[in-house]
């Protein structure tokens, strides 16, 4: 699931308010949280709605399951690795080769593939959200309902791709990895707000753009290792992009069954979610030190063009073309209509807007930002 970026630079949106099925609030708390983008709301779809995905469980079973892999098909980081069990003098060579092409990868793309893998190897946290949602949990752990076999076999397929590139940036002695596992152990304490509400509907909204997002950063860094030098890099990134495409397919296909059942509440679904702006799993990313980690991180995804404000538009042009927002009529109600024009009116405003930010940004001095994963060496945000 798990690419990175948050667009930390994008202007506030033009006003949407969800209606109020949405926006239950929860019981005050006495225990402490950490700090979170959104307002706390949680359980904001109607208990009736549950009905929708108990219904849908066969067709979740025929169209959704078949888009993972089964096992003895998918890759595994070995593939792609020094294989320890060979020779001694064979293994050292490999991972010899390794440093080699790893030697001429720039500081600042080994800031956006650290940060890359942090974020994938958070992945308790990804599954513990997607089992909040309300009518799509995997009610004992080990259920034989299709959503939640979907959500286990999801996680399996995702636990790859951090152990390999944890590995890779092991043997490459490029990073210091006690500073990254150090950041993976915040990460994992510190969980995630995506402005989901337990309510399967914004979840699957949310996954399919985050997915979409994750297919093109590793997309990106796939292209940016070939040019530095490291093919197997640029084979692993790709890879593990086509992993992200295939899981994307899955999120759309889900939000565009919901938009045929229930055309207004999917539609205030995705109002909802782009109102709040999509913020990536590692928002909360901390490494002991930097209390702006994740900005720095995502500030030199963007000079790199790994993931950047247009790609944020393009996303959402992409899944507006897929879903077909413009041209569903029938069976939307007022508040309906109204959020497909929010939505659909949101990208070119995106880009204006971002415009503006870049405008202002190029008048500002750049400046260098320490980053601990590096050995504390300074890297250009």
């Amino acid at each position: 699931m798990q690419s990175s970026l948050v667009l930390t630079s994008l202007p506030s949106l033009p006003s949407f308010t969800p209606p109020k099925s949405f926006r239950r609030l929860p019981p005050p708390s006495a225990v402490a949280a950490p700090p979170l983008r959104h307002q706390a709301v949680t359980h904001s779809m109607p208990p009736e709605k549950a009905d929708i995905f108990k219904s849908l469980e066969p067709w979740a079973a025929q169209s959704v399951l078949p888009l993972l892999k089964p096992i003895e098909q998918c890759w595994q980081p070995n593939e792609f690795l020094p294989l320890s069990s060979q020779p001694h003098h064979q293994f050292s060579d490999e991972v010899r080769s390794l440093r080699d092409r790893t030697a001429g990868l720039p500081d600042d793309y080994l800031v956006v593939l650290v940060g890359d893998m942090i974020t994938e190897d958070a992945l308790p946290t990804y599954q513990t959200m997607i089992n909040t949602l309300d009518g799509v949990r995997d009610e004992t752990g080990a259920s034989a309902n299709p959503w939640a076999m979907w959500t286990r076999a999801w996680t399996a397929e995702e636990n790859r791709h951090g152990d390999l590139l944890r590995t890779y940036l092991y043997l490459s002695g490029r990073v210091d990895m006690n500073m990254i596992e150090r950041t993976v152990q915040y990460l994992i304490s510190s969980g995630m707000d995506p402005g989901t509400e337990n309510n399967p509907y914004l979840g699957f909204v949310y996954t399919s753009f985050q997915e979409r997002a994750t297919f093109v950063s590793h997309g990106n860094t796939a292209r940016l290792a070939k040019d530095a030098g490291d093919p197997v890099l640029a084979r692993i990134c790709g890879t593990i992009a086509s992993d992200e495409k295939r899981h994307e397919n899955a999120y759309v296909k889900i939000v565009e069954k919901l938009l045929e059942v229930d055309p207004t509440g999917a539609m205030m679904a995705i109002a909802d979610m782009m109102k709040k702006k999509i913020t990536m799993p590692a928002h909360l990313m901390y490494d002991g030190q930097d209390p702006s980690l994740f900005e720095h991180f995502a500030a030199v995804a963007q000079r790199l063009g790994i993931y950047t404000a247009d790609d944020y538009a393009d996303i959402l042009e992409y899944l507006i073309g897929r879903w077909k927002l413009e041209k569903i009529e029938g069976g939307l109600t007022g508040e309906g209509r109204r959020a497909q024009d929010f939505v659909c009116g949101l990208a070119p405003r995106i880009r204006k807007l971002q415009e503006r930010a870049d405008e202002r940004a190029r008048k500002m001095q750049p400046r260098g930002v320490k980053f601990s994963w590096l050995f504390n060496k300074e890297v250009m945000v």
